[in-house]
């Protein structure tokens, strides 16, 4: 399959791409954490039973784990910036509904349409992919990543406070508002890339996904309700392994399938979906427990008596501090590779655990766990979408990382069901009501420790990716340096002329070829004709970016199928651009 560049950005990225990009993934967050303090209140608010409100949760994220591969998919095709646009105005609309209702059905669809939100987080990956040049866009991508932990960070005390004291609906116009405004500042912000993939949306496939994610994520989410050796559960499980088959041998023969198999199958791609899962499973255990062990009253001998704004205070710096390894992410994965911040990441969060089975007796202990299982999911988080960019190439950005988001979901739902589950069954019973017990608390953080561990264990097999080698790095500075006059000096490779929007050649133009692992092949300068030459280093797909002084960037995905005569390919940079 070859990929092309089908049209030109409307303008440069400016340098509020990354934070505007960042604040998406922060609102998707906002949305996801949303209910959590009115969880315990939902039956009576919606007057309906406890087992049906908790569809109101449950009907988010399948249809998040739905969207997230779909929205990718759809971004590779027709544009990433469109489809980040229409999944946060149908997560406005979802907002909106839910703000007017205070009926079951009517929440659950509104709540529904708000998990089409969670397509965000791929999509702004594969925008910065398509639009910042490569020393910028590993810190970029690692707040992208990390920007859901944030917002759940930084919501889950804001949205306390607003249901303390206001009517719990104006949670959803807040959530409808941060939308708004993200769509504005994506309008005015964020260019469309010109990368497309080629072929047409897989729609079977789609709706095969679909129907395969429902039936594993409902038994998951719903078996402890439900009972886990109960005929529904076990019917749905064996419904969706018999479906997930089906539709992998259906994805198998398709020419332009919604998710490439044999791309993901491959060994650093699989691995890193697999440890994405169990980061999924550590970072939402710390989630369900510190607030509820904080917020449980001192007379049970272990709540630490915490007002529901307090503990989402106390719980807050694991958010922020996810933000803050960002940059430390960037210069760690510059020197060492995304496979070591991941490794050291999921040891930080092992740590984090390990610690928090001694520090449950006071405040200012789940102060000290929050900042330090911060710290390492950050680590861990930003180093998930580099090490899927670097595997898969440039036109799959969207439905790759689109997966990757899917089996962080999957990891925290299953977190989720398992959690709810050891904190239901090790409960006692005071006044009808089940209190959690401390021994449920560390249960499910020795829980949260072998996910961590196993993620270690996976993440140890990945390969290490290699860095340029220092005399190529020499080689290309030498060619930009030098700048190469005709394209005929490249015996096998790309050549052409770099053009403007008139037709006029480009001198000077900077020209990178980018293999297929998003790493540099070689670079060069066009010389006084507009004409460029780079030799490639073997056949398959690359991309090849332009940039000059007062034009815009172009990036362009062409295919080599080897021989020794170049692939001619003209290059044509937008006009003057606002500068960033």
């Amino acid at each position: 399959m070859t990929h092309t560049s089908t049209g030109r950005p409307a303008r440069a990225a400016s340098g509020a791409l990354v934070p505007v990009l960042a604040f998406a993934g922060i609102v998707v967050a906002v949305m996801q954490t949303l209910l959590v303090p009115v969880i315990k209140d939902l039956p009576q608010l919606l007057d309906t039973e406890a087992s049906n409100a908790t569809w109101v949760l449950t009907s988010t994220l399948l249809s998040g784990a739905v969207a997230t591969p779909i929205m990718g998919r759809l971004g590779d095709l027709y544009g990433k910036r469109r489809m980040l646009i229409a999944s946060l105005s149908v997560m406005v609309v979802g907002a909106l509904l839910s703000a007017v209702t205070s009926a079951l059905i009517p929440m659950i669809v509104g709540r529904s349409l708000q998990g089409f939100a969670m397509g965000a987080i791929p999509l702004g990956i594969g925008l910065m992919r398509d639009m910042l040049p490569r020393e910028r866009l590993g810190s970029a991508m690692a707040l992208m990543s990390s920007s859901i932990g944030v917002g759940g960070g930084l919501a889950l005390p804001l949205a306390a406070l607003v249901a303390q004291h206001a009517d719990w609906h104006a949670l959803f116009y807040g959530a409808a508002g941060l939308g708004v405004l993200c769509i504005v500042l994506t309008l005015v912000v964020v260019p469309e890339t010109p990368m497309r993939a080629e072929g047409s949306f897989d729609l079977p496939g789609a709706l095969g996904l679909s129907a395969g994610l429902v039936l594993l994520l409902l038994p998951v989410t719903k078996g402890s309700d439900w009972g886990w050796s109960s005929g529904t559960t076990l019917g749905l499980f064996a419904a969706a392994v018999v479906v997930l088959l089906v539709w992998g041998l259906f994805e198998l023969r398709v020419k332009a399938p919604l998710v490439d198999l044999r791309t993901t199958a491959r060994r650093e791609v699989l691995l890193t979906n697999l440890a994405s899962i169990m980061v999924g499973v550590s970072f939402y255990v710390v989630s369900l427990v510190l607030p509820q062990l904080l917020q449980l009253p001192t007379a049970t001998g272990y709540g630490l008596g915490q007002s529901m704004v307090s503990a989402g205070l106390l719980v807050a710096p694991l958010g922020l501090t996810m933000m803050l390894t960002a940059p430390v992410y960037a210069r760690l994965s510059a020197r060492y590779g995304p496979k070591v911040t991941l490794l050291l990441g999921m040891f930080v969060i092992a740590i984090g655990y390990g610690a928090g089975l001694g520090l449950m007796s006071a405040a200012w202990q789940s102060l000290v766990i929050s900042v330090i299982l911060g710290a390492g999911i950050g680590l861990a988080y930003s180093s998930l979408p580099a090490l899927i960019v670097g595997a898969v190439p440039a036109s799959e950005t969207g439905a790759a990382n689109g997966l990757n988001t899917l089996m962080r979901s999957i990891g925290t739902s299953v977190s989720s069901a398992v959690i709810g589950m050891v904190l239901a069954n090790t409960a006692h019973t005071v006044g009808g009501v089940a209190v959690p017990t401390m021994h449920g608390f560390r249960v499910s953080f020795l829980i949260a420790t072998a996910a961590v561990a196993v993620g270690l264990l996976l993440a140890v097999f990945l390969p290490k990716q290699s860095r340029p080698a220092q005399h190529t790095q020499l080689r290309a500075s030498s060619e930009e340096e030098a700048g190469i006059a005709h394209a005929e000096e490249a015996l096998r490779g790309f050549s052409g002329r770099v053009l403007d929007a008139d037709g006029a050649p480009v001198a000077r133009a900077k020209v990178t070829l980018i293999d297929r692992r998003g790493r540099q092949a070689g670079a060069t300068t066009s010389g006084e004709d507009g004409s460029y030459a780079l030799a490639v280093p073997e056949q398959g797909a690359y991309v090849v970016a332009a940039r000059a002084l007062g034009h815009g960037p172009l990036a362009s995905s062409a295919t080599h199928s080897g021989g020794d005569e170049p692939v001619r390919l003209d290059l044509a940079l937008p006009g003057d651009t606002v500068p960033a």
